[in-house]
């Protein structure tokens, strides 16, 4: 074993560290993806995609290199490693990888143009307070254009700083907002669902759900997971299931950790 010192930089992800705690970013990472497919002096955008944006996989022309494609949403990929705000975007054009078009290529050009508006963007992992595990979760209902499934999104915060994220299609469709919820995870978002895990006398109408996801009233029975209903402007999983306003975004960003390099105070090392 070698002592190399206090952590700086490991595969891409820089380390800061303050007062305050710790501060997770990519920011070299940013600017040399930006350099490298010629989108550093391009104009900034507040959100990586558009409200009620719709993508879909046949229309627009195809594009003469695939491959530049496939490697610029490759790059987007790992740069979700510290970047939870722009996991929603990057999922939904990843579905594109094998036929890429036209418009899928101005969409992930727009996420390259919020990321050179947010190099400094990362999450902060802050000192002291407590260390208890929350997790938000939701599903978008039918919200993939192709082959109308929803899209789950989950996130899990430790403390004050988001750990573990995810935005995802579901793998087969659902036929009510109930079972896309309960695809979507261990935590439900609205209160039906909420109902469901706790109350065995609405299950008989929900028999089309597979039954495995039912495991979450188990879990609610034996008191290992506690079901809160969370109201939509505090539904932070929201921003991993849609493209969202603003405002809207960006407080849902702060409230999993998120932050800016120059607002951490990252300057001084203790």
């Amino acid at each position: 074993m070698k002592e190399l010192g206090q952590l700086k930089h490991f595969l891409g992800i820089e380390v800061d560290h303050s007062q305050e705690g710790i501060f997770l970013h990519q920011q070299k990472y940013s600017k040399d993806l930006l350099k490298k497919f010629g989108m550093l002096k391009c104009k900034p955008i507040s959100t990586p995609m558009e409200p009620n944006a719709k993508i879909c996989a046949h229309e627009g022309k195809d594009l003469e290199d695939a491959t530049m494609y496939r490697q610029l949403v490759g790059s987007l990929i790992y740069l979700t490693l510290t970047r939870p705000d722009i996991s929603f975007a990057v999922g939904v054009m990843s579905r594109y990888m094998q036929h890429p078009k036209k418009p899928h290529l101005d969409a992930v050009r727009r996420i390259l143009r919020y990321v050179k508006n947010t190099l400094g963007y990362g999450i902060m992992y802050k000192r002291g307070g407590g260390c208890k595990l929350v997790g938000y979760c939701d599903a978008d209902y039918a919200g993939d254009y192709d082959t109308r499934r929803s899209t789950t999104g989950y996130v899990f915060m430790l403390g004050s700083g988001a750990i573990s994220w995810c935005s995802k299609r579901q793998p087969t469709m659902s036929l009510s907002t109930t079972e896309a919820e309960y695809r979507a995870a261990a935590m439900a978002a609205q209160e039906s669902t909420i109902c469901l895990a706790e109350n065995p006398v609405f299950h008989a109408r929900t028999k089309h759900v597979e039954v495995h996801y039912h495991f979450i009233r188990e879990k609610v029975l034996q008191e290992e997971i506690e079901l809160k209903h969370v109201r939509t402007e505090n539904q932070a999983a929201d921003l991993f299931t849609k493209g969202l306003s603003g405002n809207k975004f960006e407080s849902f960003y702060h409230q999993l950790g998120g932050a800016n390099k120059e607002e951490a105070d990252v300057e001084g090392e203790y």
